[in-house]
């Protein structure tokens, strides 16, 4: 069973060490914020004093350290070019992260360019998003686990090492795997083995694609859906990154097909009052780049509609973009359709907002996004604020910084803020 339930066991231990790093007074604080060594009324990140919990949400987050590799398009690694800083984008997130003081964050992919290796995690993403690790609960995106552009570093064995943990050998020595027979690589490369099982959600030791790893074994699979409860609400992270998995995109593949019997499994148990899924691609892609994956994604989309869920979270797309309540199909359904929300402005280059293409949606529809975008830009870095109540929610995308190669416009994003009702419990009953 891949579900996580409260906080993980280092929890406390690693906030008292973030909590240096992030500026948490090392004291108590009362409901007036006074320093009082008796009181038990902490402080973000221990207790916020809302009546509802809030979500932040974000994806496509930290650069690349170091040279960028071949194949890639100038400026996306952190150095950037002349005009911008890719380090200054994801620390202008994470700051607005740390203003929000959010109960949980929900990354929803791409969370480490280009291709999610352990040490680039170390030298880029730890630098800023590393302060909110323990309040972190991540899915994982095409760049955690494919081969990208000429780099080689896949199969999701940096994500895992970086939020499950690195295992040892006896001698204390860092275990590694080296991993070849990956489609798409140009040879081999070695990374840390992950635990099993953690932050992440699962990783399978072994039955992946590739020939060698420690003791003889085979790559390792990484799962990582897992489920969660916050508030009134029930959470459910996804992993839709099938290509190189067994089985591929395929949903009777062995990979997905097993995701999908769990989804079920898990919806099906739900009783909560309100429900969201997140995952990296998305089904309808504000940026007409809709992929294989997010086109095998509309069998989440099923599921969940058949279960009432409310919201769809997706990155992929670097943007912002809000639609309006969708059936699987991608018609209009105000009664009991789910809302997307692409949240893909973490800190890494940015894409235009499309309104007209044929790669919106499976259906094709050319006028898809203008029938259906509420609100979107592809302008500013930013994260979305999402306060789950009891029987509803309220969004709210405010920008961190403006992407200095756009010279018109406004400096900031007037905001995107709103409200909406939950379809109410499925299976009835409470959480």
């Amino acid at each position: 069973m891949k579900t996580t339930q409260g906080t993980f066991r280092a929890a406390l231990l690693m906030a008292s060490l973030l909590a240096f790093a992030v500026g948490i007074p090392a004291q108590n604080q009362n409901s007036n914020g006074n320093g009082s060594p008796n009181s038990n009324n902490n402080t973000w990140p221990y207790a916020t004093g809302r009546s509802a919990p809030v979500l932040a949400v974000v994806g496509d987050v930290a650069c690349q350290p170091g040279t960028e590799p071949i194949g890639e398009k100038a400026g996306e690694n952190c150095a950037g070019d002349s005009a911008q800083n890719l380090y200054a984008s994801q620390a202008a997130t994470a700051k607005q992260i740390e203003n929000m003081k959010p109960d949980i964050i929900a990354l929803v992919g791409d969370e480490q360019y280009q291709v999610g290796q352990y040490s680039d995690f170390e030298n880029s993403y730890e630098s800023t998003y590393g302060a909110f690790k323990f309040l972190t609960r991540p899915a994982p995106g095409n760049h955690e686990f494919y081969n990208e552009h000429g780099a080689i570093g896949v199969a999701g064995y940096g994500y895992f090492s970086y939020f499950n943990g690195v295992q040892h050998n006896a001698d204390g020595t860092v275990m590694m795997a080296t991993i070849s027979g990956i489609p798409d690589t140009n040879g081999a490369f070695t990374q840390p083995v992950p635990y099993s099982d953690g932050q992440a959600g699962h990783f399978e030791q072994s039955g992946g694609l590739g020939t060698t790893i420690p003791a003889g074994g085979q790559v390792g699979v990484g799962d990582g859906w897992y489920s969660y409860n916050l508030g009134a609400w029930h959470l459910i992270s996804l992993n839709i990154e099938c290509e190189t998995q067994p089985g591929g995109c395929s949903d009777t593949g062995s990979w997905l097909g097993a995701e999908l019997q769990w989804l079920q499994n898990d919806l099906s148990a739900n009783h909560s009052a309100c429900t969201l899924a997140y995952w990296h691609q998305p089904t309808f892609s504000a940026a007409n780049s809709l992929s294989e994956e997010g086109t095998t994604a509309q069998a989440f989309w099923q599921l969940l509609y058949k279960y009432g869920a409310d919201l769809v979270l997706n990155g992929h797309d670097h943007l912002y973009a809000r639609y309006r309540p969708l059936d699987p199909s991608g018609n209009y359904d105000p009664k009991k359709g789910i809302r997307e929300f692409i949240v893909g402005t973490g800190g890494e280059t940015l894409d235009a907002v499309a309104t007209a293409g044929t790669s919106s949606d499976p259906g094709g529809n050319a006028n898809f996004n203008a029938q259906n975008l509420e609100a979107a830009t592809g302008e500013f870095w930013g994260v979305l604020g999402l306060t789950l109540n009891q029987n509803g929610y309220a969004w709210d995308f405010e920008s961190a910084l403006k992407d200095p190669a756009q010279t018109t416009g406004p400096a900031s994003y007037p905001g995107d803020k709103g409200v909406g009702a939950c379809h109410g419990p499925v299976n009835g009953g409470g959480n």
